[in-house]
């Protein structure tokens, strides 16, 4: 059950319209492997912050738990009376229900998270993907309270979100922004963990840029940084998955300009990381794709650190519905 009118624009100044009231909110970041906590006061300064493992395999039931146990840790003196919670897979904040996910946490898909947590805390709860609450502070920086971002997590997977008008897009049962999903040619064919095929995230994401150096070559590589060290030392195999999965995403990411028109256009997650090889290459796929009215927008770094996913979560709670403790179900 949901309270207030529904969706409204966006906060401009992190959680602090937590208040208006001068209460304290925590911001929740649910991770296949980590838990962030973090209480914030009113004024957006960090109280507390708790980290602690995420059970993903030990059922729904048992991360609820972890993350009401997380809330007890870093508010044990009850100042806050909400929480947002920016939580990995498809949540749908007005239900706020995780309508569906990876196997990354067990049994993830169909929990009632916000009804679930709310009644765990006696808080209540406001939710959402965790890349969109991410890129939540990033559309509270633009300098036009109307303006529109697409923001993208290159990562395990490739996530994103999109804002329009100074709005975050969530759309049918919170799927917006899911742009691992979009069909990409150099895709072609590859099955994707969706259970279609020829989708951005097997061949621009982390694991899917490694596979693709393992296709090239039949050499086993651990990892993404170890494909990106054979492309720093020259070898060419490496160096073509790298360019091949940076230039997929970005010509992606310029066909959704084109289509959206954003102020601004964000490239997060740890696969932009590995270096300039990467970066150059999307970076060049991107513009090539751009209409005439948008040349000159470049992706850029995020602008927030570590804190972005609490932070994030900490603001939903001024911007989304709140679920409360009891409430009929």
């Amino acid at each position: 059950m949901t309270n207030g009118p529904g969706r409204r624009g966006p906060a401009r100044s992190g959680p602090a319209d937590a208040a208006a009231t001068g209460a304290a909110v925590i911001g929740l970041d649910l991770g296949g492997t980590k838990i962030a906590a973090a209480l914030f006061a009113a004024d957006g300064t960090v109280l507390a912050r708790h980290t602690r493992p995420t059970p993903a395999g030990d059922g729904a039931a048992a991360v609820l738990d972890a993350l009401a146990a997380a809330v007890a840790e870093v508010d044990p003196g009850r100042r806050a009376a909400v929480l947002g919670v920016a939580a990995a897979g498809v949540v749908d904040p007005l239900s706020g229900r995780v309508t569906s996910a990876t196997d990354s946490i067990r049994g993830w898909a169909g929990t009632a998270l916000a009804a679930g947590l709310a009644d765990r805390t006696g808080l209540a709860v406001a939710c959402d993907n965790d890349v969109r609450a991410t890129a939540g502070p990033e559309l509270a920086a633009l300098p036009d309270r109307h303006g529109s971002l697409l923001f993208a997590a290159i990562g395990t997977g490739v996530g994103g979100a999109l804002a329009v008008d100074g709005r975050m897009l969530h759309g049918s049962a919170g799927i917006a922004g899911h742009l691992g999903h979009l069909p990409s040619a150099e895709a072609a064919g590859l099955p994707c963990t969706c259970g279609a095929a020829g989708h951005l995230e097997v061949i621009a994401s982390g694991p899917g840029i490694t596979a693709h150096y393992e296709r090239l070559t039949g050499t086993p590589a651990d990892r993404l940084e170890t494909v990106a060290a054979r492309a720093a030392g020259g070898d060419r195999a490496a160096v073509h998955a790298v360019t091949t999965g940076a230039a997929a995403a970005g010509r992606v990411l310029g066909g959704l300009a084109n289509a959206l028109g954003p102020d601004r256009v964000v490239v997060g997650g740890g696969v932009p990381r590995i270096g300039a090889l990467y970066g150059d290459a999307l970076a060049a796929a991107f513009t090539a794709e751009l209409m005439p009215p948008l040349r000159g927008l470049v992706p850029e770094p995020p602008l927030f650190g570590h804190d972005a996913a609490v932070l994030g979560a900490a603001a939903l709670t001024a911007t989304l519905p709140l679920h409360h403790p009891g409430a009929p179900r």
